[in-house]
């Protein structure tokens, strides 16, 4: 064992200075094969197999960095070079049937294979794959010259009947290396020594550096510790990025019985494969595994042994859409790419790199409206030269062009540097597959309402407006609704830039997010399609113990935007009878608002709302009952409470227009606002909402006030009547001045230390006015002038006032 100088005793960069250009790890493979790991995705032609023939029989291993550009890059050369008759790609052996789809024309990277339990669809693992990935141009160059293409690791059923623990992989060799090589982060070691020099040739020296490192790393029985000379790789729950001001710790690099195991799978089928008459067979795995799969690969017994009694389950798998975000993401689903949209460009943009990704950089600044120049681009290129020349690298990599086009293009703003990096350093591409993809029924009936509707699956989010006059708007709006009923928020209700105070419009910020293909399979379970899997769900979510009033007058009006008709009458007959079973005013208060929007809404959507109806009315019938005896006792947190469900109410019941209900509604505030145990709170606003119904006049109004600020109540009973009767409404003490002299008389009537007890409700009060009432308030003020004569020259202290003078005497030179 070498002794640990920041990695092992190997030199990392002279490594890949080594092996022979156009070759992988080479071994003559010709084992006896297991039994039992089914067959390869195509059979080997007699063509194949005589140029197998002629050339030798040789199995090479190519050992990659998943989603590297470079390795992608190179593997591409090597595989033309070698011209395998059978490829082997670490991934799940079960997705070999869906090998084919990968020719599709309407295939397009990124996506991912989702393997899922199918009777229970939570349980899921993603493999994801970008044009930029070595595994996905290994597929592709195996459909493009017929060449049979097999995943070799451990079956998804196995993956998914193992716990997260089991499966997590941890490891960090590159980490490792790039300590060796002097870098503190793997990403920009890989990146200067691999991804900005294409050639082949690395494959040989990274597996000699990947041997080195398992020699020296500990195997899943040396648990009692690990001794100062062993090696190790930086721990992923350390560092800056997990609120660390320290260096990133490190972890042992351990060769855990996960990973033997599927090493150990990874033979077996390399067996089998060769054993189908493959002659010329290439492995593409992650460079950690490739020592593995180097050399004689021994009996078969023993992986026979390692592989016996492993956990297994069902599995169901297929292909889905990705995109380049969720690369970027090191937890859940993602990949832990940090620069995807880099990566894309390095593989696609071959000639002149620098300058075109500064082009696009240019391009994305503009469309902010940020003023860039065709000088800047040339200034940005010579500085990211510069920078890599000063480096000793041979090409400028993401952090030279990050650096220059913070100085020269940004002008070290970090803010514009951010939106470089959202946009093009992740990017937002969303990849598509195949209609004829293997999926659930639920997912089929989605892929096609969504090409009826002439909608579009897209990752940047954009603003869509629904005209609900037009049919197919509406449908829309029943597919958006539908979907959030099902946990599948592809469309989010906002504000749009066109206001509209009726109903016939909506606005839905969408985008689509690669999970919602996990969330599609969870939400089968309910129904085939998106109409009877939302009613069978709101259903059931309904009638379940527990649910409020509120609760399902929400479902019921989810419902209805949804154009649910199925479930309506089930939600109005449960509504029914929780509300004669409630008792507590509150609750229905609270469903109230939500029944008035689903009657408002089934006028415009053409809907029967006469049970609706009926069950708005005796809902309203009981609160007008219950509400004067709910609202004495309350403490100020209940009161305020109360309020604003008062106030949803009176919004409610006068945007519904209906005159026998709101003849009740102002009969039951006019009771409220006439008894004197009600705190000042709701008492106020009963009376506010009283005056603007007109049912009491301006006199009235200052009459009750006056009555709330007499000498027997508290100042903070005044101040609450006063918050609960003006919050919200600054102009009408602009308009109303009598009001305005009336309080303020009353503040000025106010001891300081009650003035201070009251100040913090005050200040609430005024400050919910708009910052142009408040202005509007002042100026009245100012035009009202003193009350008194008194009052302007109460406040000056007649000492000081002898000092002011004097002082302002001898600055003005007057004597006597």
């Amino acid at each position: 064992m070498s002794e640990h100088s920041g990695g092992t005793g190997i030199d990392a960069e002279a490594a890949f200075g080594a092996g022979r250009a156009g070759t992988g790890a080479a071994t003559d493979s010709r084992e006896p094969a297991s039994e039992g790991l089914g067959t390869t995705a195509g059979p080997v032609t007699g063509a194949a197999r005589r140029r197998g023939a002629e050339k030798g029989g040789v199995t090479r291993v190519f050992g990659i960095r998943h989603h590297g550009p470079g390795s992608a890059r190179s593997l591409r050369q090597a595989l033309e070079e070698f011209e395998p008759d059978a490829i082997l790609i670490e991934g799940p052996a079960d997705a070999d049937p869906l090998v084919g789809f990968v020719a599709a024309d309407t295939m397009h990277p990124p996506v991912a294979l989702l393997a899922y339990v199918p009777d229970s669809p939570a349980r899921a693992a993603f493999w994801p794959f970008a044009v930029f990935s070595p595994e996905w141009q290994a597929l592709r160059y195996g459909v493009d010259h017929a060449v049979p293409v097999r995943f070799c690791d451990l079956p998804a059923s196995h993956v998914l009947a193992a716990d997260e623990d089991t499966r997590a992989d941890r490891t960090d060799p590159l980490g490792t290396l790039a300590a060796a090589a002097g870098y503190d982060d793997a990403e920009r070691w890989w990146d200067s020594v691999v991804e900005s020099v294409p050639d082949s040739a690395a494959f040989d020296a990274i597996t000699e550096a990947m041997a080195a490192l398992r020699e020296d790393a500990p195997g899943p029985t040396d648990s009692a510790g690990v001794e100062p000379a062993a090696v190790l790789s930086p721990d992923p729950d350390s560092g800056p990025e997990h609120g660390d001001s320290r260096p990133a710790r490190w972890a042992p690099l351990v060769v855990d019985e996960h990973t033997l195991r599927r090493e150990a799978y990874m033979r077996q089928v390399l067996r089998q494969t060769l054993k189908d008459g493959a002659q010329r067979v290439a492995v593409v795995c992650g460079a950690w595994h490739a020592p593995a799969l180097t050399g004689p690969l021994g009996p078969a017994a023993p992986d026979a042994r390692l592989l016996k009694g492993m956990p297994k389950t069902k599995a169901a798998l297929t292909w889905v859409p990705w995109t380049h975000s969720r690369l970027a993401t090191s937890s859940g689903y993602g990949a832990g790419v940090t620069s995807p949209g880099w990566y894309h460009h390095l593989f696609t943009e071959t000639e002149r790199p620098v300058a075109r990704w500064l082009t696009k950089v240019a391009g994305v600044l503009r469309a902010h409206d940020l003023p860039v120049s065709s000088a800047h681009i040339i200034e940005s290129v010579r500085l990211a030269d510069t920078l890599a020349a000063l480096r000793d690298r041979p090409l400028p990599g993401l952090s030279e062009v990050t650096e220059a086009v913070r100085s020269v293009m940004c002008a070290g703003d970090e803010t514009m540097l951010r939106l470089v990096i959202d946009e093009l350093v992740v990017g937002e591409t969303l990849g598509g597959v195949p209609e004829d993809t293997p999926t659930v029924p639920l997912a089929a009936d989605l892929r096609a309402r969504i090409k009826t509707l002439r909608l579009k699956q897209e990752a940047l989010a954009r603003t869509v407006d629904l005209d609900l006059r037009k049919d197919r708007d509406v449908e829309r709006s029943h597919l958006l609704h539908r979907l959030r009923l099902l946990g599948i928020d592809w469309g989010t209700p906002t504000v749009g830039e066109v206001r509209n105070t009726g109903t016939f419009r909506e606005t839905w910020a969408l985008r689509w997010e690669p999970e919602f293909a996990v969330r599609i399979v969870e939400a089968a379970v309910w129904g085939t399609t998106l109409r009877t899997a939302a009613e069978a769900k709101i259903l059931d979510t309904a009638s379940r113990d527990g649910v409020s009033v509120t609760e399902l007058a929400d479902a019921l009006e989810t419902a209805l935007l949804a154009d649910l008709g199925g479930a309506t009458e089930g939600l109005i007959t449960r509504l029914e009878a929780a509300a004669a079973l409630d008792h507590d005013v509150t609750h229905l208060l609270g469903a109230l608002p939500g029944l008035t929007r689903t009657l408002r809404y089934g006028d415009v959507r053409g809907t029967d709302t006469k049970a609706l109806a009926h069950v708005a009315d005796g809902l309203l019938v009981r609160i007008c009952a219950g509400l004067p005896g709910a609202v004495t006792g309350l403490d100020t947190d209940a009161a305020e409470a109360l309020r604003a469900q008062i106030d949803a109410a009176h919004t409610a019941i006068s945007t519904r227009d209906d005159e026998h209900a709101s003849t009740e509604w102002l009969a039951t505030l006019q009771r409220i606002a006439d008894r004197d145990d009600v705190h000042g709170a709701i008492a106020g606003r009963a009376v506010r909402l009283l005056c603007d119904a007109e049912r009491i006049d301006d006199a009235d109004s200052a009459r009750r006030l006056a009555a709330a600020l007499s000498v027997g109540n508290t100042p903070a009973a005044k101040a609450a009547w006063i918050d609960g009767f003006l919050g919200g409404r600054g102009l009408l003490l602009v308009h109303d001045r009598e009001l305005l002299r009336r309080i303020d008389e009353w503040l000025r009537e106010l001891t300081e230390d009650q003035f201070v007890a009251t100040l913090p409700l005050l200040r609430r009060t005024f400050g919910s006015f708009e910052s142009g009432e408040r202005r509007a308030i002042g100026q009245a003020l100012r035009d009202t002038g003193p009350t008194t004569p008194a009052a302007a020259t109460t406040a000056v202290d007649p000492a000081r006032g002898q000092l002011a003078l004097r002082a302002a005497a001898a600055i003005l030179g007057a004597t006597g």
